[in-house]
């Protein structure tokens, strides 16, 4: 009897070694990331709900820019990052396609193509876009009903007083002249001030502090900045602007040996609107905290870890 029940337990004994044995052996998920403070952000929040429903997860955050993360993760390289809807524009040469304007065309469009190349999978992406935008001072905006490009153009053709702080890029890409033709309005150069680099932290801060009048910027529609510079984000109501909403893809193979990442990362992305964006955003860019501290907090408050 002795020696059975010792035979029995030497059994559980190797059966338990070779369980931990294979648990061992399965392959991290591989979550990265692009340089940018949203991205890095997501991509934790994204590696926090996995760790916490029993995935393996492997930390690769601000990895590097939008090619280097593009082939890093057809190659295999990494494994699940955060795209932009509009940037599948570029990835597969069909800018001139009006889908890339419409947030479900475009997901819809890139997802398809995305995964008849490389068959990688596009999952639920945030109702916001991080496109190019004009954002009012708060007391211009409220005082002159402004919410949407339609009303702005509508406050320029009265008359309405704008000093525009943008980058060269924004005028050079002929970004301003499609909004200018899309709503009908026209600012002259005495209007502009134009910065030379593209960083809409200058921008902001220029409309922030009436910089030489200025009371209108050039922004990110997700940037933490404007809170905190209490402007508003007028709305592109007649989509005249790409969308680039952030949506996380994934590998195939990487999906079909952990299918709960489609179920698991869902809400996280649909609660992701542009307010809760910039709100985020604003945690790291101004406040300075951490994106993996940020993205712990939004996770307990609504109540997605365990």
């Amino acid at each position: 009897m002795a020696q059975r029940l010792g035979r029995c337990v030497l059994l559980l004994c190797c059966l338990f070694a070779l369980a931990g044995a294979r648990a061992s052996t399965v392959a991290p998920v591989v979550v990265s990331s692009k340089l940018s403070t949203e991205s890095a952000t997501i991509g934790h929040m994204i590696r926090l709900l996995l760790k916490a429903h029993g995935i393996p997860t492997e930390d690769r955050m601000t990895l590097a820019g939008t090619p280097i993360m593009r082939r890093a993760i057809v190659a295999g390289e990494i494994d699940l990052y955060v795209e932009y809807t509009g940037n599948a524009a570029f990835f597969f040469n069909q800018a001139a396609d009006p889908a890339w304007k419409d947030l479900a065309a475009g997901y819809a469009l890139g997802a398809r193509l995305d995964y008849a190349a490389h068959r990688i999978v596009w999952l639920t992406p945030a109702p916001a876009s991080n496109a190019w935008a004009l954002a009012v001072r708060r007391e211009v905006a409220a005082g002159n009903r402004l919410t949407t490009m339609t009303d702005f153009g509508r406050y320029v053709r009265a008359g309405g007083r704008v000093v525009f702080a943008c980058s060269a890029e924004f005028i050079n890409s002929a970004t301003l002249k499609s909004l200018e033709k899309t709503y009908d309005f026209h600012l002259s150069p005495a209007q502009l001030i134009v910065l030379a680099g593209g960083d809409t932290s200058a921008t902001i801060r220029a409309a922030a502090e009436r910089t030489n009048g200025t009371n209108v910027a050039m922004v990110y529609g997700t940037d933490g900045g404007v809170r905190a510079a209490d402007l508003v984000v007028l709305a592109d109501d007649r989509a005249d602007q790409p969308v680039y909403a952030p949506v996380p893809i994934v590998r195939e193979a990487v999906l079909r040996a952990h299918p709960e990442i489609r179920r698991l990362v869902a809400p996280l992305m649909a609660g992701l609107t542009l307010e809760r964006l910039q709100a985020l955003n604003a945690r790291v860019q101004i406040d300075g905290d951490s994106p993996v501290t940020v993205a712990e907090d939004y996770l307990r408050a609504v109540h997605l870890l365990p």
